[in-house]
């Protein structure tokens, strides 16, 4: 006698439910966005921005809503930690992009200078990182000061020159032509400080467009100011370390790098020596950057 046996259709495994987003998540991650673009917003002093963090990195489906609406913002996400908050940078297209252009034109009309501020902007990044370790080093700090970058400009200003004229290129080119071998030109001829009847710093000088550009950075909550000496000092914050890194790789950085002009081996950094500083026209107690 055999025993009878029933087959059945073996059950179906039931799929994960996914919970689904409701209108108060899209508004929480959309807040946290926006405490995102107060950068100098700090996560410590704000409960709010604290718990959102913490949600972000223990909730993956949370993370992933907070970096489409950023994504749909033209925002790029740099990281999301307790020492940086939520730091966003914005995309080419994203309508928060700062144009350096737009940026240059509220300070002056001469076309020209558009270069000046990207060279003087480009130049705090090379002082305060000048080594790729420091930007690897989450709790590296560089520190920079005003007549410090103009210096360092000035005397990356002089190798230029001279690596133009070994190349046999050392003509005028036109003001508006791109690059550093422009650039270098226009910020030699301007005067390093200039001052008011009140003796007030020129804005049109190379100090007072570094002063701009470092006035700029600590609005945007990459700089910190720490003191007045030597036309205004700052140290970086978490936020300007990522910046720069995503910067680290262009031409122009890595070209201003190799000159050589800071040279660092000990956590130190400072201007190598010229070998004719009379005409370098240097800002008297430049006050080089040191960094920690």
């Amino acid at each position: 006698m055999s025993e009878h046996v029933e087959w059945s259709e073996p059950e179906a495994v039931a799929a994960p439910v996914t919970a689904a987003v409701t209108p108060a998540d899209a508004a929480d991650a959309a807040r946290l966005v926006a405490f995102g673009l107060q950068p100098k917003l700090q996560p410590a002093r704000d409960q709010e921005y604290a718990e959102l963090l913490r949600r972000y990195r223990e909730d993956p489906p949370f993370a992933r809503l907070a970096d489409a609406v950023a994504a749909g913002l033209g925002l790029v996400v740099l990281e999301v930690s307790p020492r940086a908050g939520m730091a966003v940078t914005a995309a080419e297209d994203s309508v928060f992009a700062v144009r350096m252009g737009d940026y240059a034109r509220r300070t002056a009309a001469d076309s020209g200078d558009r270069f000046l501020h990207g060279l003087a902007h480009l130049s705090v990044a090379a002082m305060a990182f000048p080594r790729p370790e420091d930007l690897a080093d989450d709790g590296y700090i560089g520190r920079v000061t005003v007549n410090g970058v103009d210096a360092f400009v000035r005397q990356a200003c002089r190798r230029l020159e001279e690596r133009a004229d070994e190349q046999g290129v050392n003509t005028d080119p036109a003001t508006d032509a791109p690059g550093l071998e422009a650039a270098w030109r226009i910020w030699v001829r301007r005067s390093a400080t200039g001052a008011t009847k009140d003796a007030r710093r020129l804005a049109g000088s190379t100090t007072g467009i570094v002063g701009k550009a470092a006035a700029f950075l600590t609005d945007s909550g990459f700089l910190q100011r720490t003191g007045d000496d030597n036309g205004g000092t700052y140290r970086t914050t978490a936020r300007y370390q990522l910046q720069v890194r995503d910067m680290a790789g262009s031409a122009a950085m890595a070209e201003l790098l190799e000159l050589g002009v800071v040279p660092v081996t000990d956590g130190t950094a400072s201007l190598l020596p010229a070998e004719d500083s009379e005409d370098l026209e240097l800002v008297a107690d430049a006050g080089l950057p040191f960094h920690s």
